[in-house]
């Protein structure tokens, strides 16, 4: 038996997704670049991809430039406003529970000598209207929040934070989408962020490709330079079959997403009611959060027992995000989380395919183990 509840670190690639990246690497392997039909067909299913893509994001396909992931989306949102506007100010504002793919950026900036001003989340882990208001200035340039805490699940407000930017300021407004992307329901042209960056392994497509949305009126830089693809944003022959893998499972994930939001949210329904039932000792981290990811601690239980036990079982959980092996979560530092807690915290994230039978055998595991380990 193997059930899989790290969804929020990766997922299973669906099968479309798989098949587009087959036919890709066996069959339209051309370079999109080329003048022959070998490289317009490749070009035309690049199309075909970002319309997807677009379609699941809720805009016009040209606003979208694939990327290598998350972290590049990042890194291009926040690098590229600094180099555009770092004349006109050199205030940034984040949070201090971003993934590292915008706090490390932060600090490269900050040894350039720009100022970051770190929000620090309420007890249920989201930044206040009231909060980045009193922190925007003047010199404001760039506002970066994510829409979803990859460690907690808790969703911000971004539509309200980024009207209150723009009401403010002149600074853009840019927002890490990776955890709420075809999670929380949103559309890009009307979310109000100027730039959006989300990743393909996240939901169900292939590892090593992601996508940003800019927003029409902005104009940034590239991050990288050279021939010229993605209509000079982002250079270097396009990763065709990891774009349309990920096209691929846009499309999969996006059809009957409702429903398949619903499912989710009844499996972290169940989860919550069985712990209360048979784990009532269970502490849940950060309440109101999206449907795929649930945080909790078991005091006295530290989590690489918890995680060694369930997986002993063929039970897969994480203690955090699965970039910070090894280190207190900075998220749950943060919001100030009794230290006990923290070493006791594990991440459960479901996925579109998670079933019931998985979540009951979760919970039995769980009420197993922790007799053992206290």
């Amino acid at each position: 038996m193997e059930i899989y509840l790290d969804n929020a670190a990766t997922t299973k690639p669906c099968a479309p997704a798989v098949a587009a990246v087959m036919d890709a690497l066996t069959e339209n392997w051309g370079n999109p670049s080329a003048v022959h039909r070998r490289g317009f067909l490749a070009e035309q299913a690049v199309k075909t991809a970002r319309e997807q893509v677009a379609s699941a994001m809720g805009c016009e396909p040209e606003q979208i430039y694939f990327t290598s992931g998350g972290t590049e989306g990042d890194n291009f949102a926040i690098f590229s406003a600094a180099r555009k506007l770092g004349k006109r100010g050199k205030h940034i504002i984040t949070t201090a529970v971003e993934h590292h793919a915008v706090l490390n950026p932060m600090a490269v900036l900050e040894a350039q000598g720009f100022s970051v001003t770190y929000l620090v989340p309420g007890p249920d882990g989201t930044i206040s209207k009231k909060q980045l208001a009193d922190a925007l200035r003047k010199d404001t340039i760039l506002v970066s929040i994510m829409m979803v805490n990859n460690e907690t699940g808790a969703v911000n407000d971004i539509s309200g934070l980024a009207r209150v930017t723009h009401q403010r300021s002149s600074a853009l407004f840019h927002t890490d989408a990776v955890q709420g992307f075809l999670k929380v329901p949103f559309r890009a042209a009307s979310l109000g962020a100027d730039i959006i960056s989300v990743s393909s392994h996240k939901i169900c497509g292939p590892k090593g490709c992601g996508a940003v949305y800019v927003g029409k009126t902005v104009h940034l830089p590239p991050l990288i330079s050279g021939g010229g693809q993605e209509k000079g944003m982002r250079s270097g022959t396009e990763n065709v079959p990891m774009i349309l893998g990920f096209g691929a499972a846009c499309q999969y994930v996006n059809d009957g997403l409702r429903e398949k939001l619903r499912h989710m949210e009844g499996l972290k329904a169940l989860c919550l009611e069985l712990l209360e039932q048979q784990v009532p000792q269970a502490a849940v981290l950060g309440p109101h959060t999206a449907p795929h990811i649930l945080s909790l601690a078991v005091p006295g239980v530290r989590s690489q027992g918890l995680i060694g036990c369930l997986q002993e079982e063929g039970i897969y959980v994480s203690a955090g995000s699965a970039c910070s092996k090894g280190h207190r979560s900075h998220v749950l530092e943060a919001m100030s989380v009794d230290p006990a807690l923290i070493d006791g915290s594990i991440r459960v994230s479901f996925t579109y395919d998670t079933t019931e039978a998985d979540i009951r055998a979760f919970v039995d595991s769980l009420g197993r183990a922790i007799p053992a380990l206290t």
